[in-house]
């Protein structure tokens, strides 16, 4: 790959991975719209690693939580620092188990420009409605078990590309009541044991395959991409006080009727994604 299209898709992964627009479809469209050859899954992931270290910086004071908390369930203590860890892996479950079972389907056969079309116009007029009316009244101190498992399976719907994690969660923050800042802070926290995971499954299959030859591109999109997510992360924190998420929708939407007139007009030169 090109240092062009390194710094191209870090950007994109960066931005979309914290905006409900779909990082993993634009991560698809991108290379199909610009007719490069798709990137793989494994420059993906090094793209949502640099992101994971994103959130990681930005949310130091709860990845400092969740480490006190694992120190204090060790112990056998249950308090407010396990509380968010138990509520984070509570939310992790369902997507790793699906994952795992369905990962060659999830991760090739959607990865179509048709799906990521019409999931995207569908999903923003979901998240629409969820933002629209939806009360203004949870924080994630008030997030229990329940409420974690419900964010747990937004996750699941997110594996079909063209979702967005972020507005998936977002989606059932807002369903169940969460103050917009206080969806998307739970959201990306969840990023953390979702992308490790993700990260680690991916890395075991590229030690097991022998094939180191994009070390060099992945470095250096994990470092770009960490850059592009951290500014992200503080915009849509800083927007989300203030503002509704109706922008992101009109995009999402926008951006679907385009490609579905594309693809169906045959005036884009959208290539097969493999």
């Amino acid at each position: 790959m090109t240092l062009e299209q390194i710094l191209l898709l870090s950007f994109i992964q960066g931005v979309t991975e914290f905006l409900p627009i779909s990082s993993s479809g634009h991560l698809v469209l991108i290379p199909a719209l610009c007719g490069w050859k798709d990137q793989g899954l494994m420059m993906d992931v090094a793209a949502h690693m640099g992101t994971l270290g994103s959130v990681l910086f930005y949310f130091h004071k709860d990845v400092a939580t969740l480490f006190k908390g694992t120190f204090s369930l060790i112990k056998g203590q249950i308090n407010e620092n396990t509380k968010l860890l138990l509520n984070l892996i509570i939310a992790t479950v369902p997507v790793v188990l699906l994952g795992v079972f369905f990962e060659k389907m999830v991760g090739e056969g959607l990865r179509s420009v048709i799906v990521i079309a019409w999931v995207g116009i569908i999903f923003g007029f979901i998240l629409y409605y969820a933002d629209k009316y939806g009360h203004l009244v949870e924080t994630v101190a008030d997030t229990n078990l329940k409420r974690a498992f419900v964010f747990g399976l937004s996750q699941c719907v997110a594996l079909v590309n063209g979702v967005s994690r972020s507005g998936a969660c977002l989606t059932a923050g807002r369903i169940m009541n969460y103050k917009r800042a206080d969806a998307a802070r739970f959201a990306f926290l969840m990023s953390i044991p979702t992308i490790t995971a993700a990260g680690i499954l991916k890395g075991y299959q590229l030690v097991k395959s022998g094939d180191l030859t994009m070390l060099n591109d992945a470095s250096l999109m994990m470092v770009f991409s960490f850059i592009f997510g951290f500014c992200a992360i503080a915009f849509m924190m800083r927007w989300l006080q203030k503002s509704t998420l109706t922008l992101f929708v009109i995009y999402r939407i926008l951006l679907g009727v385009f490609l579905l007139i594309g693809v169906y007009g045959g005036f884009l030169n959208l290539v097969p994604c493999h």
